[in-house]
């Protein structure tokens, strides 16, 4: 089982790149069996249902116009209909569309959009914090629950230093913060592993760039897209990978894929 997760800044925009992603995993005989997206940045009745399906995949999503969103694809040919499926955190009042949880079979995948929280000293970063406390306190009881589940998505936090292009510029900057980092050790306190780290990596693994002064030609990115694994899948797992080659697509989102392979 090979699970993914993308923010793709606008799916109506990046349609095709998504579709051209799975279809060549599928050509080198390794499918994906289930992607989650985020920044869908559409509303439900704009969402390609159809052309999805025609690929061969089903969906849960939830969206919203302009900002936001985010959705599952799971393979028809390997993934059973979704289950207990579950948009936002629950009792967190949110008008924001940033999580979609479904079951498939017995392995509970939760897609998530964190909030990028602008800056520390500002009001989006208090929401930040109160919105990690209520996904945190949402997930224990997840957990209790399904036993194999793994958290996907943009979490806009690089966990650690070496997950940052340049560490001394960043410090103290909004997506490295202590604050966040401290959130990001809470969550991996509920027995959630970070799939990439489980792995001997190359130096300077990042999986996003920004689009300005030639970020992605110079390797100056961070690294804030993550899967972490509950400790039933942590023992699953066989490889988690950063796929670096959509983001040197012509007119690509400025993250790239995640994958994590599952026995």
């Amino acid at each position: 089982m090979r699970i993914a997760t993308w923010n793709v800044n606008s799916l109506k925009v990046r349609l095709p790149q998504v579709l051209d992603w799975l279809n060549e995993q599928e050509k080198a005989d390794t499918p994906i069996d289930a992607l989650c997206l985020q920044e869908l940045k559409m509303p439900d009745d704009k969402y390609p249902l159809a052309e999805l399906e025609s690929a061969g995949f089903h969906s849960v999503f939830t969206g919203q116009k302009t900002y936001n969103g985010v959705a599952i694809l799971a393979r028809g040919a390997t993934m059973p209909a979704p289950a207990d499926v579950v948009r936002n955190i629950p009792g967190f009042e949110d008008t924001q569309q940033r999580v979609v949880a479904a079951t498939y079979g017995d392995v509970r995948l939760v897609c998530a959009y964190f909030p990028n929280g602008q800056a520390p000293d500002s009001d989006k970063f208090v929401y930040k914090l109160d919105w990690l406390r209520a996904m945190t306190a949402w997930l224990r009881g997840e957990l209790a629950k399904y036993p194999k589940l793994a958290l996907l998505g943009d979490f806009n936090i690089a966990p650690e230093d070496r997950d940052v292009h340049d560490p001394a510029k960043w410090e103290g900057q909004n997506l490295v913060s202590p604050q966040e980092r401290e959130a990001f050790r809470a969550l991996e306190a509920l027995g959630l592993a970070d799939a990439f780290r489980l792995f001997e990596q190359p130096e300077k693994s990042f999986s996003w760039w920004d689009y300005r002064m030639f970020a992605f030609r110079r390797n100056a990115g961070l690294r804030i897209d993550h899967i972490l694994l509950s400790p039933a899948l942590r023992e699953a797992c066989r490889g988690c990978v950063i796929d670096r080659v959509p983001r040197a697509w012509e007119q690509p989102s400025d993250h790239t894929p995640v994958v994590a392979t599952l026995d």
